[in-house]
């Protein structure tokens, strides 16, 4: 690559709104660079689950055709409450539909239905089915050389490597492969499929969830010959007269400049290992709590840094400012530790979320983003925000606790290592986590009695369509609730983290970068966890994240190439 360059487009990050506003671009005519700060492309999206919230879109239409747009309008305005901006909200279900049919028609882009309920089904306009898509599985070996250069998937959410598609209907053999013969067999093929492909190329080569989405974008960018440059952050946008015109480049042992004569787009990820912001934006953090963030660990905040650095304007306006997961410590030896997202085993029925006085206080069986909120909110006035999750025997051999793996495999070294915790009793549980045991006791005691009939009448455990789609449907009446009953029992620590962050930089709903007296500066924009969400601070449904980023990402790159004067009959 030569030095100090020049180019229409510098997009700045490769997940999936970088990637998104990359391919729009070039498809309207534009010259484009993409830089990528880590050695690896795909960002947070390749450790994501893939998921896309697109209401009233082409698969969404076949699924649930009694969707309507005022239904949808009716949901956003219920979630997001006093962020919600029309604006944006038209703009994204105009145009979402759209970017879905553009990427499937013109690029290596493809998305399969799914059965995901809205987290919220039975509030006003909210649906059961019909508005999350997820990316079709991917064989990398498309990407050529560049197959080395895409994020691996979250280790501890993978089997020796092998991932998992974001769909109960996969997951569901993996829980029954010792009940099912059907199951097994499924298994049995996944697995000697995946050592196949680790002897042959050192790491599964059918990649699905997040990692098929960021392959794919990725695969439709290096089609169209846009370069994605690795290992080089941005350090600084290059203004000229109140433009943005460019970017200094921070490459190895070396720096240098590219000019872009449309704009620069930030697309860094958002902000949640910046540890100054983080601090006041997270209310458990700032009370001295913990917080474990399983993003990549370069998502420092360059984008919000530099926007601000021109006059861009980064306030922390929601009561959640990020999408809180709660996670677990994995130690993996020599100082090493891995971040697990509690993703399923709450849905189990068996497993049960209990604070530091044994005390239950939400229903373990809502969305991620709802159950980290109502952690924070229990913990208040406390330095230490945690829950222990708790399960009998019975249930750990059946769907195992975090990353601890239901029967047949060992548990050994998880015990040995602190990360699961066995007690012979309740009362031997809870003196070795802490928890305080009257407490414990009394909970499950007044927990099972509704229990053993498949009744949550304290929180309401499978209320919902979404409670129960990630539960056991053999579990029955209640698919998400069954007692916990004889020991030994099993604990661990779960802790606050998050997905990205929601608050972000102020823009224009076209991705302008606006400063404090609403004027947008000329030439730069932000899209995906740099911009602000439109969701206010909210988790509506599966999918809330990739769906906004690629949309507003395809948006704000139709605008640079309508501001340029390209044809617009080029528009996709």
């Amino acid at each position: 690559m030569s030095k100090n360059f020049e180019c229409d487009l510098i997009v700045i990050g490769s997940g999936a709104a970088g990637l998104a506003t990359a391919i729009t671009a070039k498809k309207r005519g534009l010259d484009v660079v993409v830089l990528e700060k880590e050695p690896v492309f795909g960002g947070t999206t390749a450790l994501s689950g893939g998921v896309l919230w697109i209401p009233l879109g082409p698969h969404g239409r076949q699924q649930n055709p009694a969707d309507t747009r005022e239904a949808v309008r009716t949901y956003m305005m219920q979630e997001t409450g006093a962020f919600y901006d029309a604006a944006a909200v038209d703009a994204f279900l105009d145009n979402g539909p759209k970017m879905v049919e553009f990427f499937e028609r013109e690029t290596a882009m493809q998305f399969i239905p799914t059965l995901y309920p809205d987290y919220h089904p039975d509030e006003p306009g909210g649906v059961a089915i019909g508005r999350s898509i997820l990316a079709a599985p991917f064989d990398i070996r498309g990407l050529g050389k560049d197959m080395a250069r895409l994020k691996p998937p979250l280790k501890t959410i993978t089997f020796i490597g092998m991932m998992f598609n974001s769909s109960n209907a996969d997951l569901k053999h993996f829980f029954q492969a010792t009940q099912s013969l059907t199951s097994f067999i499924y298994v049995a093929k996944r697995l000697v499929t995946h050592i196949k492909e680790l002897a042959l190329y050192r790491r599964g080569i059918n990649v699905t969830s997040g990692n098929a989405l960021a392959a794919r974008l990725a695969k439709s960018v290096l089609d169209l010959n846009i370069p994605i440059f690795t290992s080089s952050p941005a350090k600084e946008i290059l203004m000229d007269k109140g433009k943005a015109i460019g970017v200094r480049v921070g490459g190895e042992g070396s720096e240098y400049r590219i000019t872009a004569r449309q704009g620069v787009v930030l697309a860094c990820g958002g902000f949640p290992h910046d540890i100054q912001r983080i601090a006041k934006a997270y209310p458990h953090l700032a009370r001295g709590g913990e917080h474990l963030s399983p993003t990549p660990t370069a998502n420092t905040g360059d984008g919000t840094h530099m926007a601000e650095a021109v006059g861009g304007v980064v306030d922390i306006r929601f009561q959640d400012s990020a999408a809180w997961m709660p996670v677990s410590r994995v130690p993996y030896g020599n100082g090493e530790f891995g971040v697990f997202p509690h993703l399923l085993d709450r849905y189990k029925p068996g497993i049960i979320g209990v604070l530091k006085n044994g005390k239950r206080f939400t229903n373990e069986t809502n969305s991620y983003h709802d159950v980290g909120a109502a952690m924070i909110r229990a913990c208040e006035g406390q330095k230490e925000t945690a829950m222990w999750l708790v399960c009998d025997k019975a249930t750990m051999g059946k769907y195992g606790l975090g990353y601890a793996k239901p029967s047949p495999m060992p548990l050994g070294g998880l015990i040995r290592n602190g990360y699961l915790v066995k007690g012979d009793t309740l009362a031997d549980l809870a003196s070795q986590t802490g928890i305080d045991p009257a407490g414990l006791e009394q909970t499950v005691r007044e927990y099972n009695v509704g229990a053993v009939r498949g009744d949550d009448p304290a929180f309401g455990r499978g209320r919902t369509a979404f409670n129960r789609y990630l539960a056991d449907p053999e579990n029955q009446p209640n698919p998400c609730v069954a007692p916990v009953l004889k020991g030994p029992y099993f604990a661990v620590k779960v802790i606050m983290g998050d997905l990205g962050t929601f608050d972000g930089i102020q823009t224009s709903v076209v991705g302008e970068v606006l400063k404090r007296d609403g004027s947008a500066i000329d030439g730069l924009y932000a899209v995906g966890n740099d911009r602000a969400s439109v969701m206010g601070g909210n988790y509506p449904g599966a999918g809330i994240t990739h769906g906004p980023n690629m949309t507003f990402g395809f948006i704000t790159a139709h605008h640079i190439a309508d501001k340029a004067g390209l044809n617009s009959g080029a528009r996709a």
